[in-house]
């Protein structure tokens, strides 16, 4: 079983989830705020200049068998780029196999 966590653009998220839905994994979504290469923007509002440092993301986590992983890695990645900076990450952990429900 592998854990992938997927933070991408929220432009971006809902052709990640279709992919992910597609392999027939579970997932959960959250709203994040992400600072890396792209270094944010400026924004006005009523004629002050803010600097938006944090800009919005998406983190999506899923859980799939390790046979398969690899393969919705590759289609995540296609699905998810745009070829600009800031598109971005997908991030594999192995994940344990003994669950507790509750």
């Amino acid at each position: 079983m592998r854990q992938l966590t997927i933070v991408v653009k929220p432009f971006r998220a809902e052709a990640v989830l279709a992919a992910i839905a597609e392999a027939g994994a579970t997932c959960y979504v959250r709203e994040a705020k992400g600072y890396g290469r792209q270094k944010g923007y400026l924004d006005r509002y009523r004629g002050s200049e803010y600097s938006m440092a944090f800009l919005p993301k998406v983190e999506i986590t899923a859980w799939v068998a390790a046979e398969q992983y690899e393969e919705l890695v590759e289609r995540i990645a296609q699905v998810a780029r745009t070829g600009r900076i800031g598109d971005g990450k997908v991030f594999v952990i192995p994940a344990a196999m003994d669950t507790i429900e509750f």
